[in-house]
Order: structure tokens, then C-alpha cells, then sequence
């Protein structure tokens, strides 16, 4: 069950626009399991082995943080990946979040 469900997060992920933003508790409600952003947040640790690229830097938590910068190959990583995404970062804070912020369930139908 954790495989697919860590899959269905990917394909989630591989949605969100250049320049946007999501959290995980996004993720998770979207997919039917509003309490698991827990278990989001360890797929996109396992993130970065998939063999179709998951653009992890865009998954944030619910203020706009970069609470997953520890899980990128340094620690400026993923602010550096969303900047040349024009998403603008300010003590590892998503700029701007409200407007930024993508939401799977109004962006996607199931």
C-alpha cells in the first residue's frame, strides 16, 4: 500500500506548474488521506531515486517553509531550484505562499 500510495504522491507532484507551490497536507487531502502529510513528506524524502524526475522543491509545508531542504543534496538546494523557478525565498520562506500556492484538490479533478 505505501508504494502506491508513495507513486500516487509522485504523479501529484509531477503536476504542480513551474513557479507554484504546494504542501504536503495538500497532497495528502487530495489523495483521500488528509491526516498522512507525515507520509507524504517521507515520499518526497525518497523522492530523489525515481526514475521519472519528481520536482520535490515545489512541496513545501502548510506556512511556506522549507522544511525538506535537509533531504536535497545541500542545503540550498531546493531554495536555489524554486528561485530559477522565479518563486522567491525569504529565510527559507515561500514569498508571496498564498498567492503561489497550488492546491491539488481545486487544480485537478480525481
Amino acid at each position: 500500500m505505501e508504494k502506491d500510495f508513495f507513486e500516487m504522491v509522485y504523479q501529484v507532484v509531477r503536476l504542480i506548474p513551474s513557479g507554484r507551490v504546494t504542501s504536503y497536507g495538500a497532497i495528502a487531502k487530495y489523495l483521500g488521506s488528509a491526516k498522512s502529510s507525515r507520509i507524504v513528506g517521507y515520499a518526497m524524502n525518497g523522492s530523489h531515486q525515481q526514475k521519472i524526475a519528481v520536482p520535490a522543491q515545489r512541496v513545501v509545508n502548510r506556512n511556506g517553509l522549507l522544511t525538506g531542504k535537509i533531504h536535497f543534496a545541500t542545503p540550498t538546494t531546493m531554495q536555489e531550484l524554486l528561485e530559477l523557478e522565479g518563486v522567491k525565498i525569504k529565510n527559507d520562506k515561500v514569498v508571496d505562499f498564498e498567492k503561489l500556492f497550488w492546491d491539488p484538490s481545486k487544480e485537478l479533478k480525481l
